[in-house]
This record gives C-alpha cells, structure tokens and sequence, in this order.
C-alpha cells in the first residue's frame, strides 16, 4: 500500500513527534506546579487555621483583655464585645448550620 520509503519517513516524524509532546508535556507540568505553587500555600494556611481555630477563640479573651486595660483604659464596650462575641459567634455559626441543614431535608 504505502513504499517501504515513506513509512520510514512516517515512523521519523511520528517519534518525533512523540518527543515533542513528551517534552511540551513535562514543561506544561512544570508551569503548572510554579502556578500551583501560591494556591499550596493558600491551602496549607487554611489547614493550619482549620487546626488552630477552636483554639483562638479561647486564647483571643484573655489576649484582648491584657491588650485593652494599656491601650483602652476607659473603653467598656470592646470588653462587653470581647466578652459576648465568642458566644454570639457559636450562635451565628449554629444558626448558620441549622438553616444549611434545614435546606437540605426534603419536604
């Protein structure tokens, strides 16, 4: 069908070819992993507050009363609101869930 000439020639282009996708994949693969690279740190970041959050909450009351008595000595309100704000918090973000549930069960 096709002279024992031109398939060499095919098989030539076809390998390389070949190794020009090869080598366009591997560099497309290297531009992906320098643009992934600021989204891997963005995603460990958010891991690492994900593991540290229920423990901020905890240690943000005292940390802010120790910062307002020198810097805001007569100022009530931040203390009335770092006082109640992990409460109301805990109930936005119960209220938030209840409501995301409440979507979510067929009627």
């Amino acid at each position: 069908m096709y002279p024992q000439r031109e398939l060499t020639r095919l098989a030539a282009y076809k390998a390389a070819l070949q190794r020009d996708i090869a080598l366009r994949r591997a560099q497309c693969a290297e531009a992906a992993a320098r643009v992934a690279q600021p989204l891997k740190w963005l995603d460990r970041m958010q891991a690492w507050w994900r593991r540290v959050s229920p423990l901020a909450l905890f240690a943000g009351v005292p940390v802010s009363f120790l910062i307002e008595r020198p810097v805001f000595p007569r100022l009530k309100i931040l203390s009335s609101l770092v006082r109640w704000g992990p409460l109301v918090f805990g109930a936005v973000r119960g209220l938030r869930s209840a409501v995301a549930k409440a979507r979510t069960v067929p009627r």
